[in-house]
């Protein structure tokens, strides 16, 4: 028996409906789509939406009832409040700025790094911090970790971009190993 699964999602000022094998969440903040899976059973009330599977003892439709019922949950609250990923940029002459939707990065190499960022993306630079801002968890989600991938922080100095409160343990140098 799923934990999560169980638990019905609140519709919060948003709508809901199915079509062609698709649940399809809209506010005035956009729309979201999400393929349903033929052993997920979903009932959509003035309310809230319910998830349900037929067989319990089945472990495959157990853990597709909580993630179906976690992915429904995620777009009713990017719909309602939005996700925000924050990046931090550290390192000397290590900067960011948005034009638009491309994100412009320098990193330390030869040349700036041109990064195109979806539609559904909000992108701002406030000094050092990057944040990215959708309706869209995944996409958010998805997008931070291909920037972050672009320079890694390096576990030395701690150089790189890494999500905002993320510990990056540093090793000793090559001098700390040579005192032993």
């Amino acid at each position: 028996m799923s934990r999560i699964g169980k638990l019905p999602v609140v519709l919060n000022g948003v709508k809901a409906k199915i079509e062609n094998n698709f649940l399809i969440i809209s506010s005035a903040k956009g729309e979201l789509k999400q393929v349903l899976h033929p052993l997920v059973n979903i009932n959509i009330s003035e309310t809230e939406i319910v998830v349900s599977i037929n067989d319990l003892t089945d472990k495959k439709q157990c853990a597709l009832w909580g993630l179906y019922r976690q992915l429904i949950n995620n777009m009713v609250e990017g719909l309602t409040t939005g996700f925000t990923k924050e990046l931090e940029i550290i390192g000397v002459g290590y900067k960011a700025a948005v034009a638009g939707q491309k994100l412009t990065l320098n990193l330390g190499f030869s040349h700036p790094i041109d990064f195109l960022l979806p539609e559904k993306i909000k992108g701002e630079v406030k000094g050092n911090i990057i944040s990215l801002s959708s309706i869209d968890k995944q996409l958010v989600g998805e997008m931070a970790a291909q920037i972050r991938k672009l320079r890694k922080p390096e576990p030395y100095k701690g150089k790189g971009i890494r999500y905002v409160g993320e510990v990056v343990r540093k090793k000793a140098g090559k001098a700390a190993a040579a005192n032993k």
